[in-house]
């Protein structure tokens, strides 16, 4: 249950719980209080577990800089380490401060590594169930896992022919499309979850994790099938944040570790994973020369400049080039 928000003591006058108390107060996503107070604690610890309230713009600095002059890390990442820190301090703690001279990182973002077609329908086909709808909807829809896993049955709309992504990265809703080709596994896989819904029911239990303060909202919607997670977990487990049975949605680990073996089966020698189909979706749409606005929206990417590399990987940073050994 990693996305599911750990309690907080009202109470406590510790530093990182009420920060993260300020962050869901905020509305902010829970993956994104999860990174900022990772940050937080690795800046507090490289500075020998000093308050942030006693250091400023030189520690800061120093602990950037760390980042890219020792670690080695991307760009991306310094930019993460960076938003959450100067949130700390601007958002949360109220302070001011001067421009920072931060060593920036120069380490360009790779160009993702594809499927073609016929490897991720290969890939697709060695997965057992409920694994393999998950994939077909990474690839078919350009899905992030986590984003497949917790799709909720209400998410799915037939009539509209759309799906719908709640609190994607950023905490943004979007909608993307639905594949014709698996429709009637979705419908198969919804009556599926009823089955199993009404059988955790009759034991006394179907009641769903609610995000937010959903639960409070609307009492009744944890018990109801279209609040129930599409691709539920095949045991039921103790919350240990509230001590309730419940049953949530499939672990990511199990989905990964098939996906692993798949590819290792289908002899595909490429350095591929699950987001290797949401990468597959983006590019196989460029090839189709879909407009690359409209693939932005599907994705969810908040800059069009994340889905221009995938420009690079189909050879249409300009008109594309032939190689003189493929000349007639």
């Amino acid at each position: 249950m990693d996305d599911v928000p750990i309690p907080i003591n009202p109470g406590s006058t510790k530093f990182t719980p009420r920060m993260r108390a300020f962050i869901r107060a905020r509305g902010m996503a829970y993956s994104t209080e999860k990174t900022y107070i990772h940050w937080v604690k690795r800046y507090i610890r490289y500075h020998q577990y000093r308050h942030p309230a006693d250091m400023g713009a030189s520690e800061i600095e120093g602990f950037l800089t760390h980042l890219v002059v020792q670690k080695n890390t991307a760009k991306a990442t310094q930019d993460i380490a960076f938003n959450a820190i100067i949130f700390m301090y601007k958002e949360f703690m109220k302070v001011e401060l001067p421009e920072l001279n931060v060593v920036r990182s120069k380490k360009m973002p790779k160009i993702p590594v594809v499927f073609t077609h016929e490897e991720a329908k290969a890939v697709i086909a060695k997965l057992p169930a409920p694994s393999r709808l998950v994939a077909e909807l990474m690839y078919g829809s350009g899905l992030r896992i986590m984003e497949a896993l917790r799709l909720r049955v209400k998410d799915i709309d037939f009539g509209m022919g759309v799906i719908t992504v709640r609190s994607g990265k950023g905490n943004k809703d979007r909608r993307t499309l639905l594949p014709n080709a698996i429709v009637d596994k979705l419908k198969a896989q919804i009556e599926a979850v009823r089955s199993l819904h009404k059988y955790d029911s009759d034991l006394g239990f179907g009641e769903v994790y609610m995000p937010n303060a959903l639960a409070r909202k609307y009492p009744h919607a944890a018990s109801s099938l279209e609040w129930q997670f599409l691709f539920p977990a095949d045991k039921r487990s103790v919350d240990p944040r509230s001590n309730v049975t419940r049953r949530h949605h499939l672990h990511d680990s199990t989905v990964r570790k098939v996906v692993r073996s798949a590819i290792k089966e289908s002899n595909i020698l490429k350095h591929a994973s699950c987001h290797t189909f949401r990468h597959s979706f983006a590019t196989r749409l460029l090839q189709n020369n879909y407009d690359i606005r409209t693939i932005q929206e599907l994705m969810g990417h908040s800059d069009v400049k994340t889905t221009e590399i995938y420009t690079h990987v189909v050879g249409q940073g300009g008109q594309g080039v032939l190689s003189p050994m493929d000349e007639s």
